[in-house]
């Protein structure tokens, strides 16, 4: 079920503080969460987050057609499942 419009978007309060000093300092590096749960808003164009998945931070460069979504749907917390390559294996010594 999605948010109530009148609550508006959600967005951690401690990642809305990180996001106004990142700009006020004109920072390059990255900005490390965990709050996949936020929703992204304009004033996050152009930041490159780490979202943590559950084992790392992935990379997340958010760009203007991101707005709305939220910072957990670009960081995969899953790996997906693939199947052998099909290469005959190689039997050495045991």
């Amino acid at each position: 079920m999605a948010r109530s419009t009148w609550k508006g978007p959600f967005i951690d309060p401690k990642l809305l503080n990180k996001v106004k000093i990142y700009k006020q300092n004109n920072a390059n590096e990255p900005l490390k969460t965990w709050s996949r749960r936020s929703t992204i808003v304009p004033i996050f164009v152009g930041i490159t987050f780490l979202v943590h998945n559950g084992k790392k931070h992935i990379p997340v460069y958010v760009t203007e057609d991101m707005i709305g979504h939220k910072l957990g749907e670009f960081s995969p917390t899953r790996k997906l499942p693939s199947h052998s390559s099909g290469a005959p294996k190689k039997k050495g010594k045991r």
